[in-house]
């Protein structure tokens, strides 16, 4: 059995490319990893000052700092990430107007004067 290639996106999609193709959310972290790294950062943040406080091995405090300043990187390079997903996903559905927003949205009012919106705001309506 061999597997079926990726679906391409249609016509109308915009493909949000990434490292030069197609960005594929089964390729990178999930959400379950992410908030696994939250908590672990979350104790270890706790833990290095007390560690320190409660004077244990200079060692055990070092890694901890060690520890804390990866899962910084993890952590954020995850949302970076999870966060292109979900623009990716935005960009696919297509505009999402405000459930009871009365006035136009920014992207309505650029749409409708083709992108241009000139060198002034728009005049806010109260």
């Amino acid at each position: 059995m061999t597997p079926e290639p990726p679906p391409t996106p249609a016509p109308t999609e915009r493909a949000v490319d990434y490292k030069g193709a197609p960005l594929d959310a089964a390729k990178g972290p999930g959400l379950g990893c992410f908030w696994i790294q939250v908590t672990v950062l979350a104790v270890v943040v706790v833990l290095t000052p007390l560690s320190a406080s409660w004077e244990w091995p200079i060692p055990v405090t070092i890694v901890l700092l060690a520890l804390t300043l990866i899962l910084l990187l993890f952590v954020g390079q995850t949302v970076i990430f999870l966060l292109r997903l979900v623009a990716a996903d935005r960009r696919a559905t297509g505009r999402r107007r405000p459930l009871q927003s009365e006035t136009k949205t920014v992207g309505e009012i650029e749409d409708e004067s083709g992108g241009d919106t000139g060198s002034e705001p728009p005049a806010v309506r109260e």
